[in-house]
């Protein structure tokens, strides 16, 4: 059975974060959403998303598929009624499409009710990274044995702690009373740091000396943190290397932070937080009271930088300059407080390509052509 995850009605709900990456990439917990399912299933898993990302994640069909929307995150009872759906049938809950068994024109609806977690709007990345990260921990440690904990780190609940194979982690605090705390390959933290779980930390990531971070917390692979971190994801390779607040945010792939950076994830009047809404071109209620930052690939800030309560940066955007920018910062601008421009290609390839050269990594032709496709798709909000 080949099974595929599909780009659901919750895509435009993710941006900007969806603008560089399918539904299927978005990390919540320790892994990716298609990583869950992969793991779960026991099989490489297939992704249908829009036609100018599929040079980067091309369609994959075989003789039987069963397409999954991919903001799902997969349980137990999810997985059995899936793998039971017959040709020409498809999982419902309420008005919403879960899975189908081929793609026909008529089809015979079968009622799911338990309940799902699900992924449907970018706070729901934050907000719901305590269940995934309960989640993937199961998944990921049932059955294993966690490398030894250093006697010179402090701990409490050290069954609820793993630690995998090269991680290097020396006098600090894993304090998994609130929850989990997984530590993956080759990752390091370092003296001094204090985490309180539910936290993942991902292959290769680093925590900075100090750092204070709360759960439920998720810093990808291939990321630094420092500072004082609380209920945030960074997907991967993103930096927030030194001291200042991020809270209730969450990061892209190839962001940067610059020194002291800080995010309000709270109104002065404690009021409900809205964030910009790209279906509707203005603000939307989130129903939260703490909602930070939410940024875009690619997308970097200079020292200093102070970002207000419920703030959306676009992707590629560079933002510098002293006061607050604007609760929504188009993609591809440049600038702050003071005013913006527009950040033209050549330049955001040129410094794309130096800061994927330091992970030796290169900027493929597909990763251009997306840049360039969203670049085209977001100019209408950039009105300098």
């Amino acid at each position: 059975m080949n099974y595929i995850l599909f780009d659901g009605p919750s895509r435009n709900n993710l941006l900007p974060l969806t603008f560089t990456r399918p539904v299927a990439e978005i990390r919540v917990g320790i892994l990716t959403i298609r990583e869950k399912w992969q793991h779960v299933l026991g099989t490489k898993i297939a992704i249908q998303t829009q036609d100018y990302l599929r040079g980067k994640w091309p369609a994959q069909k075989e003789s039987s598929n069963i397409f999954i929307d991919a903001s799902l995150c997969p349980d137990e009872d999810l997985i059995q009624a899936i793998q039971e759906l017959k040709p020409g049938e498809r999982l419902v809950q309420d008005a919403q499409i879960l899975a189908y068994f081929e793609e026909i024109d008529s089809y015979k609806d079968v009622p799911y009710t338990r309940e799902i977690l699900q992924i449907q709007h970018t706070w729901d990345i934050f907000s719901k990274n305590a269940a995934a990260i309960e989640a993937d921990f199961k998944l990921l440690t049932t059955g294993r044995t966690s490398q030894p904990i250093s006697q010179h780190v402090h701990v409490k609940n050290p069954e609820s702690i793993f630690i995998e194979e090269g991680a290097e982690v020396e006098f600090c605090s894993l304090n998994a009373s609130s929850g989990p705390i997984y530590i993956g390959k080759n990752a390091m933290v370092m003296e001094g740091t204090h985490i309180r779980g539910p936290f993942a930390l991902g292959d290769h990531a680093i925590i900075k000396m100090g750092a204070k971070i709360y759960g439920p917390t998720t810093i990808g692979p291939n990321c630094k943190a420092g500072g004082e971190i609380n209920n945030s994801v960074m997907f991967q390779n993103s930096n927030k290397g030194h001291d200042g607040f991020l809270g209730n945010s969450v990061l892209g792939e190839w962001c940067n932070l610059g020194a002291d950076t800080n995010n309000s994830n709270l109104k002065n009047n404690y009021a409900e937080v809205r964030l910009w809404d790209y279906d509707k071109e203005g603000f939307s209620k989130t129903g939260l009271q703490f909602c930070g930052l939410i940024m875009g690939d690619h997308s970097k800030c200079a020292i200093n930088t102070m970002f207000n309560t419920g703030t959306v940066i676009g992707v590629s955007a560079n933002i510098f300059g002293s006061g607050f920018p604007r609760n929504f910062v188009p993609s591809f601008s440049w600038g702050g407080s003071a005013g913006m421009s527009v950040y033209k290609l050549d330049k955001v390839f040129e410094t794309a390509e130096l800061v994927l050269k330091r992970r030796n990594l290169e900027l493929t032709d597909a990763d251009k052509n997306i840049l360039e496709h969203v670049f085209e798709e977001t100019a209408k909000w950039r009105r300098f």
